[in-house]
């Protein structure tokens, strides 16, 4: 084993879906090298960012809750990855309330807290549709996430035409050379 941790993360509301196939498959291409961590942003449970902008000034944010939890885990990995399906063109709202939830940690204001610096970060997008703009625009989100917590971004993919879980079957060639990169 490694001392090397990665943190993979499913995006998605749903824990058996496609998006939680293709983050089995990551685990599975990584663990070798990478002491993994499987989570799905649909087993914690926050609260929605109310805008007070209290975090501006204390890099605390008001509300104790498991946002706390997942960056814990964003400090303690060494690449993170995040698995995440189109939900209207755009990444899921729960993991949309999550990047809110973050700013504490951001640096779009000082004092800003921080995790741990040297992270690589990699995006995984997927979609039902044939065309990958939706794929680019979540890509660019996570991407833009990643850069406000000194995350390099290091690599990402774009799946089209997945719906379900038996969609990624085909697909998983590509998912096995991506993960080589990382």
């Amino acid at each position: 084993m490694t001392d090397r941790k990665a943190l993979i993360i499913n995006c998605s509301p749903v824990k058996t879906g496609a998006t939680a196939e293709i983050v089995n498959i990551i685990n599975n291409e990584i663990s070798p090298r990478y002491d993994t961590k499987c989570i799905c942003i649909a087993d914690y449970t926050f609260e929605f960012c109310k805008g007070c902008r209290t975090c501006h000034g204390t890099a605390k944010c008001v509300m104790n809750d498991d946002v706390i939890k997942i960056i814990d885990e964003f400090d303690r990995a060494d690449v993170i990855i995040s698995v995440s399906p189109s939900y209207w063109a755009d990444i899921p709202g729960q993991y949309k309330a999550f990047i809110d939830r973050c700013t504490p940690w951001c640096d779009t204001h000082e004092p800003h807290a921080s995790i741990r610096e040297g992270k690589k970060g990699y995006s995984v997008a997927l979609r039902t549709g044939p065309g990958m703009h939706e794929c680019e625009r979540i890509i660019q989100n996570i991407e833009h996430f990643y850069g406000h917590l000194h995350i390099e971004c290091s690599g990402h993919l774009g799946l089209t035409s997945i719906e379900y879980k038996e969609n990624v079957k085909q697909r998983k060639p590509e998912i096995i050379e991506f993960c080589r990169d990382i």
